[in-house]
């Protein structure tokens, strides 16, 4: 095992950790929650990132044996991504963290084995113009990066959904006046 790729193992572990922490600590209401430009509900989408570790590790092992990704693009993305929100819209809180908890370690694993030469092989990339990228990038921009990506959308949502909700109650107690309590 080479220093970088268990660099990139523990990035994926500790991203997909704090995913699971915060998705753990969800009320049903927040799981429940439309992320905002999304469209997609939290908990479909803490399952998404679980479920796409295999895709994107998949990718980057072709790329590590120097051949090219083809016919991936951005709306096939779209695609798997709307087919996935359907097909999962119900999904639970334990049957998502315990896909990402089986997922992100074999996707761990996977990324453990690679060599130093295989993380700078780079060949031709459909979903990015077919520009020539390292098995390594690959890993970081996708199943490296997933995690951390959602998680912030995920946390920047539920705080504004907090906050309106503050000025929901915070303006109901305007409209109703001081409150009086009797000894």
């Amino acid at each position: 095992m080479s220093h970088r790729s268990e660099a990139l193992a523990v990035r994926l572990e500790a991203g997909a950790a704090a995913l699971a922490a915060l998705a753990s600590a969800l009320s049903e209401t927040d799981w429940q929650m439309r992320l905002p430009k999304d469209g997609r509900k939290v908990g479909v989408v803490v399952h998404h990132v679980a479920s796409m570790y295999p895709i994107e590790i998949h990718l980057a092992t072709v790329l590590a044996t120097g051949k090219p990704v083809t016919d991936v693009t951005w709306d096939a993305v779209d695609t798997i991504n709307r087919d996935h929100a359907k097909q999962n819209d119900g999904i639970t809180k334990e049957a998502a963290l315990a896909l990402l908890a089986v997922n992100s370690a074999e996707a761990a694993s996977a990324i453990r084995a690679f060599t130093d030469e295989e993380l700078d092989r780079a060949a031709p990339v459909s979903l990015n113009s077919d520009a020539p990228l390292t098995c390594q990038f690959m890993l970081e921009d996708h199943a490296v990066r997933h995690s951390y990506h959602h998680l912030a959308r995920i946390r920047a949502a539920i705080a504004a959904g907090k906050r309106q909700e503050g000025e929901r109650v915070s303006s109901r107690a305007r409209q109703v006046g001081p409150l009086c309590i009797e000894p």
